[in-house]
């Protein structure tokens, strides 16, 4: 297992769109990820779960990643997040 904590810095924070990008990016690895904010567990591969989280600008939440290419797919959303999620 490996985690990271990250800064989301889209001025609307994680709406459809980037919620989508996240998604997508992390689906394409084999291993759970979720994130946590504030008490709440979100699925990193569920548009809903994400949105559901209502992770705003400015908020961190922390990525932690299980799996075979766990180290791949934290980079992986880390960068994503950090390039502001197609924003």
């Amino acid at each position: 297992m490996v985690s990271q904590r990250v800064l989301i810095k889209n001025p609307t924070g994680l709406h459809l769109r980037p919620a989508g990008i996240l998604c997508k990016e992390a689906m394409q690895y084999k291993s759970l990820i979720t994130f946590k904010f504030r008490e709440n567990t979100a699925n990193a591969k569920s548009v809903l779960s994400v949105l559901g989280a209502c992770v705003k600008c400015g908020d961190e939440i922390e990525f932690i990643c299980e799996g075979e290419d766990e180290e791949e797919a934290l980079k992986a959303l880390v960068a994503a997040v950090d390039n502001g999620l197609g924003e």
